[in-house]
């Protein structure tokens, strides 16, 4: 995709020609957002991209997250190409969790817009806060 388009218009008209005829649920901007936007997502890609992490060491440092939720969300991360998985043949098996590169390609942008979340979290109350307000 030319990097140079930037209106909006040109943008979809262009997501339409490659989707056959305007299936947006195929949009690729939308499928890799979805993929990245979960719950548990962030945090997890944020762990691993300061280093490896074996399955337990990420349940005890998310502890808010269910063992179900955590190995859905490792999983998907997994099939997205973010993730990989290595098991190592010990007695119990353990299993190592890293960033592929497509992963690390993915953290830059990823933790800049984790850092502007944190700059404007109180604003972004304080709009919400608003709206309610002249909602009544």
């Amino acid at each position: 995709m030319d990097s140079k388009i930037f209106n909006l218009k040109a943008k979809l008209e262009l997501y339409k020609a490659m989707t056959n005829g305007g299936n947006f649920a195929d949009c690729p901007v939308r499928d890799v957002i979805h993929g990245i936007s979960g719950k548990w997502s962030s945090l997890l890609v944020m762990a691993l991209a300061e280093k490896p992490y074996r399955f337990g060491e990420l349940r005890r440092l998310v502890p808010d997250i269910s063992q179900r939720m955590l190995t859905q969300t490792l999983y998907d991360l997994q099939r997205d190409g973010y993730v990989h998985r290595e098991v190592f043949p010990t007695k119990p098996p353990s299993v190592e969790y890293s960033l592929t590169d497509l992963g690390r390609s993915m953290f830059l942008p990823l933790q800049q817009l984790l850092q502007w979340a944190e700059l404007n979290h109180d604003a972004v109350r304080d709009a919400r806060a608003a709206f309610d307000a002249a909602q009544g």
